[in-house]
């Protein structure tokens, strides 16, 4: 068992706090303007439907981006990120009007030579995103 972030006690099989961030197409310019991914299947509906997606999509890199922020905020800070992965298995949507959530969650899966390693779980609206998410943090 171990202290992170000040008093909270940590052993393995711990579920960490959920947090839900919320994406909306506001969200989603932005982030088009500050990374430069301008693919119009983040900001275009009509596009985004004609190529066989159900509404506008959240970019992945943002979507790992909260994730990632998830588990800094859990470590302490980035610097204190070792490793953190993860495969897009369905996109985040965010129709127009909405915002949406991105709910993440995460459970201790080994406590060794001050390391910390975490499953991650990443849903929105019910249905995972991310698969084989996973990070370790030093203590």
């Amino acid at each position: 068992m171990v202290h992170i972030g000040g008093a909270r006690m940590i052993e393995v099989g711990t579920v960490l706090d959920e947090k839900i961030f919320y994406i909306d197409r506001a969200l989603l310019k932005q982030y088009a303007d500050a990374s430069g991914d301008q693919n119009p299947i983040h900001q275009n509906e009509e596009f985004a439907v004609s190529v066989g997606l159900p509404n506008v999509i959240a970019h992945g890199m943002l979507t790992m981006a909260l994730v990632g922020k998830y588990v800094s905020d859990f470590a302490g800070g980035s610097a204190k990120v070792i490793e953190y992965s993860a495969r897009f298995i369905k996109p985040v949507i965010v129709p127009l009007g909405e915002k949406v959530d991105l709910t993440v969650s995460a459970t201790v899966a080994e406590i060794t030579d001050g390391k910390i390693s975490i499953s991650l779980s990443a849903t929105s609206a019910g249905v995972k995103v991310l698969g084989m998410a996973k990070a370790v943090v030093r203590q």
